[in-house]
């Protein structure tokens, strides 16, 4: 699965990178541990030239509570066992919270970087995963939906990240899934709704496991409620080797602004609504 990520870029740089214009006035401030329940940006295929912001954790339009997924398997209800060498179907399609939003819904979901558990033990031994070559921010694939509260009348928008099997890099750690990352050719294609639903199945794949890297940081980043530069600290190397890696100056260089920023709209844990089983 993929319940938490990072994304500290300036927006200047969101915009320039997406060719894309904010749709709000709020200053992004730098987001170290975005969890089920905050606000995250994405880019929607309903205004694809638009940056908003949108709640992570997606409910279905049908939903009669606000019961949320934050990832959708790629393969839906085949692959149960998250074998890292199926080729198989997408159920994806099929599957009642996502047949629709992946028709007409997808949305690029904003990172710098993503936060992985190892199978067994979970968030209790995390990984900060990231791109080479200094690659970000960029973009996983994601749906959304609209939501509207039966009691309240609000309007809910939300999101929810795709996920497929492990790549090379995830199974070291080990985890058997992770996001599905799209490379900038594959973006426009899979905001673009005239494209046919097997050719966006087809982007439904593990990212080349070359081009990334991982390293362990201390279990906090756990609680929804924690944020801060501190949480992606390394306490150990990275996975694979890496010439002259200053992990600190890197992670400086991702544009996080000033780290003595924090959000205030932590979702407390019961607050966190997930079905993990769709992850």
């Amino acid at each position: 699965m993929c319940g938490r990520y990072i994304l500290v870029q300036k927006l200047e740089n969101i915009e320039k990178r997406f060719n894309v214009r904010a749709a709000f006035d709020a200053p992004l401030k730098p987001q170290y541990n975005i969890a089920p329940g905050r606000l995250a940006p994405v880019i929607a295929s309903n205004n694809p030239h638009q940056l908003q912001l949108l709640r992570f954790g997606m409910t279905p339009y049908w939903s009669k509570t606000d019961k949320f997924f934050i990832n959708a398997r790629a393969e839906g209800e085949h692959n149960l066992d998250n074998s890292p060498n199926y080729k198989g179907a997408k159920g994806i399609i099929e599957k009642p919270a996502f047949r629709k939003p992946i028709r007409s819904q997808r949305c690029l979901v904003i990172a710098d970087a993503f936060i992985e558990g190892t199978t067994e033990e979970r968030l209790n031994k995390p990984f900060v995963i990231y791109l080479r070559n200094k690659i970000r921010p960029f973009a996983m694939a994601g749906i959304w939906d609209e939501w509207i509260n039966p009691q309240t009348g609000e309007k809910i928008r939300s999101f929810a990240i795709i996920t497929t099997v492990a790549n090379e890099l995830l199974l070291k750690l080990p985890h058997q899934r992770m996001p599905v990352i799209l490379s900038p050719s594959d973006e426009r294609k899979w905001l673009d709704l005239r494209l046919p639903l097997s050719d966006i199945t087809a982007l439904l794949k593990p990212f080349d496991a070359s081009l990334m890297n991982a390293y362990p940081i201390s279990p906090l980043i756990k609680s929804p409620k924690a944020d801060g530069a501190d949480l992606i600290e390394p306490i150990g190397p990275p996975l694979l080797p890496e010439e002259n890696l200053q992990v600190k100056s890197y992670l400086q260089s991702l544009g996080m602004g000033n780290p003595k920023q924090h959000f205030s709209d932590h979702p407390t844990e019961n607050e966190i609504s997930s079905n993990e089983s769709s992850s």
